[in-house]
């Protein structure tokens, strides 16, 4: 009897013995996988971020480094910046800073003829700017005439394409006289210059006519 019992109460112990180790290594199977799974999903995020922190400090750095190839061609771009000569800038800065041909303009009726409609004088006027130098001599040709020509296109407002020249030659010592009239000779100028030393040639009187003779 007591050997029955006793026997009874070993399988018993041994049944709870094996419950328990089996109960163990499952509790320890489950921590083993909340570990592993803990530690991939904080590696990841680690991964992650430092691949995105390596990718924005990349792009800065392609942002603020400039290529040797970059840094030449804005060299070359400053080196080959036109060069504007310096007596044509002079003259080109007197005609612009100088007044409208409407400022301050003296108009008055009739003229030195019967063909002359009004007569414009403007205080105003400047020279027009020059490169020659030395004593000046009234020269019809070359540089002398191209500045001429300035001189009357400033004065008549008319565009050099559309303005063709009648008549241009000698009116006294370093002075001239034009005749000139648009494309369609709606508009016909007598224009009367001087020269100036050192600032070229400047418009003196201009005179509206009625017809080309």
């Amino acid at each position: 009897m007591n050997n029955e019992y006793d026997g009874s109460r070993y399988q018993r112990r041994t049944k709870e013995r094996k419950k328990n180790v089996i109960l163990n290594s499952l509790i320890g199977i489950v921590l083993i996988l909340i570990i592993l799974v803990s530690y991939y999903i904080f590696s990841g995020n680690g991964d992650e971020e430092n691949t995105q922190q390596q990718e924005i400090e990349t792009e800065e750095r392609g942002e603020t480094e400039e290529s040797p190839e970059e840094a030449e061609k804005e060299s070359t771009v400053d080196e080959t910046e036109p060069i504007v000569d310096a007596e044509e800038e002079t003259m080109t800065e007197e005609v612009e800073q100088s007044p409208s041909n409407d400022e301050e303009e003296i108009v008055t009726e009739g003229g030195s003829d019967s063909n002359v409609i009004r007569t414009i004088v403007n205080p105003g006027w400047e020279p027009v700017g020059t490169v020659q130098t030395g004593v000046h001599v009234n020269q019809y040709d070359g540089i002398d005439w191209d500045e001429m020509v300035k001189a009357i296109h400033y004065a008549t407002g008319l565009a050099e394409n559309n303005m063709t020249i009648h008549f241009l030659g000698n009116n006294g010592p370093n002075k001239s006289v034009g005749t000139v009239y648009s494309k369609n000779k709606a508009e016909i100028y007598r224009v009367y210059i001087e020269w100036v030393d050192g600032r070229g040639w400047k418009p003196t009187k201009v005179e509206e006519l009625a017809e080309i003779r």
